[in-house]
Formats: structure tokens, sequence, C-alpha cells
């Protein structure tokens, strides 16, 4: 039972799993941070583009005709 117990310590097999689902959980972490960010982004310039459009077709439709 001892030596079972060394040997299952002295094990690395899965060690190597383990690094690589900490590095795609980070990876995971760092693209829905960057996605949300240029989504974020992305929403305010829309946003800016309606009240523009939006604000020139009101002038435009204040404006008499000649």
């Amino acid at each position: 039972m001892r030596n079972l117990l060394k040997t299952f310590l002295r094990d690395e097999d899965g060690a190597v799993t383990v690094d690589w689902v900490v590095l795609t959980a980070g990876v995971g972490f760092i693209g829905v941070v960057v996605v949300g960010s240029i989504l974020q982004a992305s929403t305010d310039q829309a946003n800016g583009i309606a009240a523009y459009a939006l604000q020139v077709g009101t002038d435009a439709l204040q404006q008499p005709t000649p």
C-alpha cells in the first residue's frame, strides 16, 4: 500500500492535463474580455452614428424649401 501511494504521488501523467485546462480557461477568459470590449465600443459607435443621422434628418425637415 505504501509503495502504491509513493508511485501515485510521483506519477506526473495528469499534470499536463491540469496545465492545459488552466491555459485554456485563461485564453477563454481573455477572449471573452476582448469580445466584450469590442462589442461595447461598436455599440457606442453605432449609437453615435444613429444620433447623428437622426439630427441631420431632423434638421433637413425643419429647413424651409425655396
